[in-house]
C-alpha cells in the first residue's frame, strides 16, 4: 500500500457536499469487492463532524490505476475532481478506520426474541427505544440493496501508529486491524 488517490467532491449549488459523498460513496462500494479484493482501503483524511469532501483510496498504484480505468463513476464526473495516484510520504504514520456499528433498541429486541430471551410483547416493554445509543461519529448515509432502506455507516478514524498492520479491507474498504497510510 504505497500510493494514494484523492477523489475531492466540487461545490455545487443544487446538491450539498455531504450528499454528494455519499453517493461517491456508495458507488464505490459497489465495485471495490470486484475490482481490489480487499486490497483497497479508505480514509476521509478531512473529517470532522462529517467526514468532508475527499475520499482517500489507498493501494498498489496498479489497483488504483485499474480504479480510475473502470467507469464506475458515471455521473458524478460533474461533481468531483479525481486527482493522480501518488506515492504516500514517507513520513506517513498510520492508523485503522473501521465500521462502528450502532447498537439499536430495534436489534437488541429482535436477538432477544430470535434468542428465546423474550417474547416479542416483553422485548417492546422491556427494551424501550430510548436505550438507542446516540453515535458522534461522521457517517456515510446509504441505500442498503439487501434492505432496500436507508442506513447509516459510522466511520472511526482510530490512533496514530508507527507502523503499518497489513491486511485485508471490506467491501467499503474498511478494517477493524488493518491500517492506512496517514499524512
Amino acid at each position: 500500500m504505497d500510493h494514494y488517490l484523492d477523489i475531492r467532491v466540487l461545490p455545487d449549488p443544487e446538491f450539498g457536499q455531504v450528499e454528494l459523498l455519499n453517493a461517491l460513496y456508495a458507488k464505490l462500494h459497489r465495485v471495490l469487492p470486484s475490482l481490489t479484493q480487499g486490497r483497497v482501503g479508505v480514509s476521509f483524511p478531512a473529517h470532522r463532524r462529517t467526514l468532508g469532501e475527499c475520499l482517500r483510496l489507498h493501494g498498489t498504484l496498479a489497483d488504483l490505476l485499474n480504479l480510475t480505468e473502470v467507469n464506475w463513476l458515471q455521473g458524478m464526473r460533474d461533481y468531483i475532481h479525481i486527482g493522480e495516484p501518488a506515492q504516500v510520504p514517507a513520513t506517513a504514520r498510520f492508523r485503522v478506520v473501521r465500521r462502528v456499528q450502532a447498537k439499536s433498541a430495534h436489534n437488541k429486541r429482535r436477538r432477544s426474541v430470535a434468542k428465546g430471551w423474550l417474547s416479542e410483547e416483553e422485548a417492546l416493554t422491556r427494551i424501550p427505544d430510548t436505550q438507542q445509543k446516540a453515535m458522534s461519529l461522521p457517517y456515510a448515509e446509504m441505500h442498503s440493496l439487501s434492505t432496500q432502506s436507508r442506513m447509516r455507516l459510522y466511520i472511526e478514524h482510530g490512533p496514530l501508529l508507527d507502523k503499518p498492520v497489513v491486511g485485508t479491507f471490506n467491501a467499503y474498504g474498511l478494517s477493524a486491524t488493518t491500517t492506512i497510510p496517514w499524512f
